[in-house]
């Protein structure tokens, strides 16, 4: 079960590096603006908030890979940590901005961290 966990955990820090190179570097890029549908004139108005956001899920991925690499209890401690900032960021996400972010972001942060509960 451990490695279940790890590889759920690996893949919600790739998600948010994903997240972050679309957010910071792709956003007014067709890749970016075909993600939200946005046209190139409100994806400049936006990209410097897209920018941050994008950084803050860079910080997520940062400390779920700082949570696979270290030795536990540290590991564990942070993985959990970070894992509920990914599902409370998420279910933020969906209820005020769209509901799509629950089942994209909340729900594989969910999943990973029941498997790091359940592998302890």
């Amino acid at each position: 079960m451990e490695t279940v966990a790890n590889v759920l955990v690996g893949l919600v820090a790739a998600l948010h590096v994903y997240i972050l190179v679309m957010e910071m570097f792709l956003w007014e890029k067709k890749p970016g603006r075909g993600l939200h549908g946005f046209d190139p004139e409100m994806a400049r108005a936006t990209a410097p908030m897209a920018a941050n956001q994008g950084l803050y899920n860079g910080f997520l991925a940062a400390g779920l890979v700082w949570g696979l690499l270290a030795a536990d209890p540290t590991g564990f401690r942070v993985q959990v940590f970070f894992l509920v900032c990914v599902v409370v960021a998420g279910v933020y996400g969906a209820v005020t901005a769209n509901r799509r972010i629950l089942f994209a972001q909340a729900l594989p942060g969910a999943l990973a961290l029941a498997a790091v509960l359940v592998a302890r």
